[in-house]
């Protein structure tokens, strides 16, 4: 295999080879050569063996990928797009040979290896499915349906919408295009940023392919190969943010073990078996004992909560009975055998905003909102994705799988969206998706980013980081009017209560007004969050730890905040001395010139964590918040670190695809120590932004050494 590989001065990779295969054969061996470790500890998540390398932490997370069979879905997509698309099934496997050439080359510079004594193992042809599939499994929270289900079963049905936020599982992302009317230059700008959990090495690559048949620079997932999200043709880019659709079901199973085997009462009251067994999962340091996991499966799918009862008991009838009961998850790509790969090459070839639309025809999950632009002045504005028809209910709570009427006859049409004013804004607000989702993000990023791109007449790629960076926060109005009807206060909360009513509403970072306004927000959240009628959702069914973060009660009070303060009555609850109490803890507790920055800082998940406290970087402060255009997610209540924020950054320029920029939290590079490990950290802290570049005679070509691949 011959490609030609350059680097730009932060180490991204810019291939160029002799046709489509062999240039994903190169992807394949870059992406291995500068991101083994991730690669490896993303084959281990799709199989459900982290823990045999991790430990018992990792052990959640296993369980789950066995019990939810993601290996096997991801097999039986690979084993369809063969028959379906046997070319880009080939183009897969080309990807999965450059990544099996270049994995002992990476683990030798990847310490993670050596520390854990592990040796990279091979990919298959349906990895890098199960990547794309590990990674967007618990994209569209479901989990949240387990959240509903507790406050239905505590509080009463209309309790529902009170907790009606961006739960704490999901991604989100801003996203916005410019047309060519309102630039400076008479061609579109389309930029955003999608939000994501924080990982070091970062889950996005930036990355260029070309070949005869195209040049694409963008965003790449690690382990897939293409670059499906965030790309620029040269004469077409477009970009995606989360639509925040509903497309997967949770169905409550009444299972019974009999002496063949377990059985399943489906909806026309027929006991029909249900195939099950058992696996192993290895723990490191467990001495030898592995961890055994019953998978199940339905006609409905995976059971991924609970058990059937021993032999001869009778199933519970329903959530009253048992909160617990087995629960089965029902989603697109194992109805269907279809996780959309069949769309990664049409958007390599696509020239054109037409071709980006034929492209996402075929795109299944997750489910998208798509802007694109091309030079020809062609723009598009559009859902992309599977969602199935079924009943209203199966989109809020888990339903009963013995009972007709829950299931799926059929899928979505996509609906496409308009352009106002020369301008499209995506933040996961109610859009175009509506009709195809149970709850949205508040509109205040949509609403802010709308009102930065009216203030001015014409715009330029290298205006848009004002935009990325912005930090006013306007779901803080509730609180404040709450603060300004407070009277007869002592002097300190007094003082306080002014200084919060002054303050410019901005979470920037060395902002002291900010850090008094989260630490009043935070004592706020835990008042409410321990009032009785609350309370009882503290304590939510012993649900596997998976999906803990999505009952947890503190957190889903935090992020609706707004409508507990705004509803108008709250089960009785004295909001305004909550609210004065609130008020009078910061005032004692909060530190002298601490600032927001202070105690709001990145917070990055590593598959490995340092072997000592002192060894891990010491992570920065941030500006923004969880509403800010600049979204840096803290968790009010319980933690001021931000574990999600901006993934990536990106503004592609149709104008001059060189003019164009991008930067990632971290680096091109995910070994420790490399020049390009970190080196992006700086301009992603302070809104700035890599020049991409375009012209091959500016780049510093690497010498593909022909002994790092794995000839075994």
């Amino acid at each position: 295999m011959t490609f030609d590989l350059y680097r730009d001065a932060h180490g991204i990779p810019h291939l160029r080879a002799g046709d489509v295969l062999a240039l994903a054969r190169a992807q394949g061996r870059v992406t291995a050569r500068d991101r083994a470790w991730q690669l490896e500890v993303e084959r281990h998540r799709v199989r459900g063996t982290t823990a045999a390398f991790l430990g018992r932490e990792a052990l959640p997370w296993d369980r789950f990928a066995r019990r939810a069979r993601l290996e096997d879905t991801a097999r039986r997509c690979h084993a369809a797009l063969e028959e379906r698309d046997p070319e880009t099934a080939a183009w897969v496997r080309a990807y999965v040979e450059g990544v099996n050439e270049g994995l002992a080359a990476g683990a030798r510079r990847a310490p993670e290896f050596a520390r854990t004594g592990l040796a990279p193992g091979r990919w298959e042809p349906w990895t890098p499915f199960g990547v794309w599939l590990g990674t967007h499994i618990l994209f569209a929270g479901f989990p949240a349906k387990l959240w509903r289900e507790e406050v239905v079963r505590h509080l009463g049905p209309e309790a529902v919408g009170l907790f009606a936020a961006d739960g704490p599982g999901t991604a989100g992302s801003n996203g916005w295009l410019v047309t060519g009317a309102r630039t400076a230059t008479g061609q579109a700008v389309i930029a955003g940023d999608p939000h994501r959990f924080i990982e070091e090495p970062g889950v996005y690559q930036q990355i260029r392919l070309a070949c005869p048949e195209f040049d694409v620079l963008g965003l790449a997932v690690p382990g897939v190969p293409g670059i499906a999200h965030f790309a620029h043709t040269g004469t077409v880019a477009w970009a995606i943010t989360n639509a925040m659709a509903d497309y997967q079901d949770l169905y409550r199973e009444r299972l019974r073990r009999t002496p063949d085997g377990v059985e399943a009462l489906d909806p026309d009251g027929t006991w029909r078996p249900a195939p099950a067994h058992t696996e192993s999962i290895e723990v490191a340091g467990a001495e030898g004992r592995p961890e055994e996991v019953e998978v199940i499966e339905t006609a409905r799918g995976p059971v991924v909560i609970g058990s059937p009862p021993p032999h001869g008991t009778t199933p519970a009838a329903g959530p009253e009975a048992d909160p617990c009961a087995p629960l089965a998850l029902r989603h697109p790509p194992r109805v269907t055998g279809d996780l959309g790969f069949g769309a990664l090459l049409p958007l390599l070839r696509a020239r054109r905003v037409a071709d980006v639309d034929r492209a996402f025809d075929r795109w299944a999950e997750p489910v998208n909102v798509v802007l694109a632009a091309d030079t020809e002045g062609g723009t598009l504005h559009r859902v992309a994705g599977r969602v199935p028809v079924r009943a209203a209910a199966n989109r809020v709570r888990p339903v009963p799988a013995w009972e007709p009427g829950h299931e799926w006859t059929g899928w979505h049409e996509t609906p496409y969206g308009d352009l106002d004013d020369g301008l499209a804004v995506m933040a996961n607000q109610r859009g175009p998706a509506a009709p195809l989702g149970t709850e949205f993000a508040p509109p205040h990023r949509a609403d802010r980013i709308r009102a930065l791109l009216g203030g001015r007449p014409r715009w330029r790629a290298a205006d848009m980081p004002e935009v990325h960076t912005d930090t006013h926060l306007a779901s803080a109005a509730p609180l404040l009017d709450h603060l300004a009807a407070l009277d007869g206060l002592a002097p300190a909360p007094a003082a306080l209560r002014e200084r919060l009513l002054r303050w410019d509403r901005r979470m920037a970072a060395d902002s002291a007004d900010a850090a008094a306004y989260a630490a009043v927000r935070g004592a706020l959240v835990r008042r409410l969050a321990a009032e009785p009628a609350f309370a009882v959702l503290a304590d939510p069914p012993a649900y596997p730890e998976v999906f803990q973060p999505w009952l947890a009660l503190l957190p889903r009070v935090g992020l609706a905040l707004e409508h507990l303060l705004t509803a108008p009555d709250l089960y009785g609850i004295d909001r305004p001395a909550l609210v004065r109490a609130a008020l009078e803890e910061t005032a004692v507790t909060l530190g002298e010139g601490a600032t927001w920055g202070d105690t709001h800082r990145l917070a990055p998940w590593r598959a490995l964590p340092p072997e000592a406290p002192g060894e891990a970087p010491q992570e920065p402060g941030l500006s923004g918040d969880h509403d800010c255009v600049l979204s840096t997610s803290s968790v009010p209540g319980l933690t001021d670190l931000a574990a999600r924020a901006s993934a990536a950054r990106y503004v592609w320029d149709l104008a001059r695809r060189e003019d164009s920029r991008w930067v990632v939290p971290f680096g091109a590079c995910g070994v420790p120590g490399d020049p390009h490990h970190r080196d992006q950290l700086p301009l992603w802290l302070t809104g700035g932004l890599a020049p991409v570049v375009t012209d091959w005679t500016l780049l510093t070509e690497e010498d593909v050494d022909h002994e790092d691949v794995d000839h075994e």
